[in-house]
């Protein structure tokens, strides 16, 4: 596993986990990265110096030929084990969400338009929309918010 430090189109830098640099490369390159404040997929690698590990008492872990180490860490640094379970509840957000709610792709804004302005029923929707179409709706009153969409499966 490797951690890449990136960057979006809109500055916002994050970081991500990948199987090798090829999955990386290969990822990015398909748009299937997805940046965790803003949604877009246009991605890069940014600079980043090597993490070097100094301190004996966090070691990291190589797994065994094959397979995860004991208990599935890669190292026992608490902020992985915290993006873990971040990452966790985001597809769990996820899977609720394509479970409960009607996916209406590119017509988001108009549909939560006409919701808001009781020209059709209220239901639990999702789908895309763009930063200047969000903020228009929050603008006329109608509650949006964007969700980090994470991919099904891991890299």
């Amino acid at each position: 596993m490797i951690v890449y430090k990136l960057c979006c189109k809109k500055d916002h830098e994050f970081e991500a986990w990948f199987r090798d640099s090829g999955a990386a490369d290969e990822q990015i390159e398909a748009k299937r990265v997805v940046c965790p404040h803003c949604g877009t997929t246009s991605v890069t690698k940014a600079l980043m110096a090597p993490r070097l590990n100094k301190s004996p008492a966090a070691p990291a872990v190589m797994p065994p030929a094959g397979g995860k180490p004991a208990g599935g860490q890669l190292t026992n640094d608490p902020q992985i084990a915290e993006r873990r379970e971040l990452v966790e509840a985001l597809r769990e957000l996820r899977r609720h969400v394509e479970s409960n709610c009607d996916y209406v792709g590119d017509r988001f804004a108009e549909e939560a338009r006409k919701m808001h302005y009781g020209e059709v029923e209220r239901r639990d929707i999702y789908g895309e929309a763009s930063s200047e179409e969000a903020k228009t709706l929050r603008e006329e009153g109608v509650e949006v918010f964007g969700i980090p969409w994470l991919p099904r499966h891991d890299s």
